[in-house]
């Protein structure tokens, strides 16, 4: 049989023999983590979903069981997340997936052995009574990985934590030497609602953590190195100028820089002839069609936008509110949504990366996009451009007339103008050009840059137009004046071709009629023709 060629991997642990990798060991501090073994601690490893945790633990494992000094334990322990508040049964799943991983770890019948005689025990704390018993019953220390810790809650949550935490003094002769607990979150920020609506912290439940280690995304030099195992695997070549627009997309996030890897080389069918040099058009046409797609972590994104800590943190973000408005936020919910990896802590707070600043207003627009009823082809020159005047003086009307019933309907009303317009762009470039954006706390204003592919051939000509969207706050001169400088910043910043530049300005004064707010002309600043749209 012919071995299986490798590709990027979408989903679940790397297999280093399916899949092109980066060495698990080399993403983390192997000699910080080896010390704190050696040292009998319980420390946490966490990071944001799909970050490669699982694959990281995995190594881990084979690497220490390897040196054959410890017996490493690996478990995953989602499994008892369906059964939430009930303790027994929560109890019952872990101490038999420890049980299991054991077994296979260590090729011995013992650990199932001592897992029936714990479940026929009286006692209660039964999974402190396991380790117990298997730390005693082993010739080498035990050292045991625990796996989507974070899966569980309530009242189970708090049980195991407790559990593991009792048992602490007696290592590592009648305990585990060392526990990681692996999950999203680092452990002191939990916030563990009990089935009597009591509040526990993860820090009071397991207060014996000594350090918390955060597994990183892959830097520059990763990503080149993991694309050019695919060149090397096949002979199929990568422009060098897609590693610049890979790392603007993924900022290193490893699902969706394997995402787009695995997209370009596979899912593109054209691109499975290996003698088709990638270029970047083809990987921006990948980023699109994964972004559209919805893959599952994309979906699971999407879903925590409803929650309300993520609303706090995002909905500044997209209505692009003045940088003081950071100071007013709570740091727990800040902390929550940079630990999932939607945000990241720069100067100002921003969204993590390319693609979810595409995908959040997409999603937030997603309805209201399926409901409008323009033709794009309306908008079209006979050079297959879009004629931005055209669009953009229908929305002006469409504004008028829809705004405040539409913008209620948004569960980010306070970016709501800014997210209507760009449902009315997507609506029009869908299928037939891209739309970039950039936006950030502080930075006063949402910067676009539309791109449409003028022909069906890579590398033929483009129409790239730039358009920045601000909130009227204050007097309507100044601001303008404001907003064509930093336009035409914009324009120059994004480079090349610019064909047409726009400034539109949002005016939500109830007090101000429609026929002052909707308006338009043209200016000009550092020789640049910008039009200047009010709505």
């Amino acid at each position: 049989m012919k071995p299986v060629p490798k590709f990027f991997n979408t989903a679940g642990p790397m297999k280093p023999e399916l899949h092109y990798c980066i060495d698990p060991l080399t993403r983390f501090d192997l000699e910080e983590i080896e010390s704190l073994i050696r040292q009998n601690k319980y420390f946490i490893l966490h990071a944001p979903r799909q970050t490669g945790k699982t694959s990281c633990l995995l190594a881990l494992r084979d690497y220490i069981n390897k040196q054959g000094e410890f017996y490493a334990v690996y478990a995953n322990v989602e499994g008892g997340q369906a059964f939430r508040n009930d303790v027994k049964t929560v109890e019952s799943r872990v101490v038999g997936t420890i049980a299991e991983r054991a077994a296979m770890t260590l090729q011995s019948d013992l650990p199932r052995d001592l897992f029936h005689k714990v479940a026929a025990s009286p006692e209660q704390d039964r999974l402190a009574l396991y380790l117990k018993m298997l730390s005693e019953a082993l010739d080498k220390p035990l050292l045991l990985f625990i796996d989507e810790i974070d899966a569980l809650v309530g009242d189970s949550l708090v049980s195991v934590l407790r559990q593991l935490r009792s048992g602490y003094d007696l290592r590592p002769q009648a305990f585990p030497q060392s526990i990681i607990l692996c999950g999203v979150r680092d452990v002191r920020d939990y916030r563990i609602v009990l089935s009597n609506q009591d509040i526990v912290t993860g820090g009071s439940a397991f207060n014996i953590k000594a350090e918390s280690l955060r597994l990183g995304n892959f830097s520059r030099e990763e990503i080149h190195q993991l694309y050019m195992q695919h060149t090397a695997a096949t002979g199929q070549v990568f422009d060098e100028a897609c590693f610049p627009q890979i790392w603007e997309a993924t900022e290193g996030q490893p699902w969706l820089v394997n995402a787009l890897g695995y997209e370009v080389t596979m899912n593109m069918r054209e691109n499975r002839d290996r003698s088709v040099r990638i270029i970047p058009e083809m990987m921006y046409r990948a980023q699109e069609r994964l972004i559209y797609r919805r893959d599952t972590h994309i979906d699971i994104l999407i879903d925590k936008l409803r929650e309300e800590r993520v609303r706090n943190v995002i909905a500044p973000i997209l209505a692009n509110e003045d940088g003081e408005v950071e100071q007013h936020l709570k740091d727990d919910d800040i902390q929550y949504v940079v630990d999932m990896g939607l945000v990241v802590r720069d100067k100002p707070l921003r969204i993590a990366n390319a693609i979810y600043r595409e995908v959040i207003p997409r999603e937030l627009t997603w309805a209201r996009q399926q409901t409008l009823v323009q033709q794009s082809a309306w908008y079209m020159n006979p050079d297959n451009s879009i004629n931005m005047e055209k669009l953009l003086l229908d929305f002006q009307d469409f504004f008028r007339q829809n705004a405040d019933s539409w913008i209620e309907r948004f569960d980010y009303k306070e970016s709501g103008p800014q997210l209507l317009l760009q449902a009315f762009l997507q609506r029009v470039v869908n299928g037939g050009g891209y739309i970039d954006r950039e936006y950030g706390l502080g930075r006063g204003r949402t910067d676009l840059l539309i791109t449409k592919p003028l022909t069906n051939h890579y590398g033929g000509p483009m129409q790239r137009v730039v358009m920045e969207l601000k909130i009227k706050r204050g007097e309507q001169e100044g601001i303008i004046r404001k907003g064509l400088e930093q336009t035409a910043a914009y324009m120059d910043k994004c480079g090349g071709t610019i064909n047409e530049g726009h400034f539109i300005l949002f005016n939500r004064d109830k007090g101000v009629s429609w026929d002052d707010k909707i308006w338009h002309r043209e200016e000009s600043f550092g020789g640049k023709k910008i039009m200047v749209w009010g709505m």
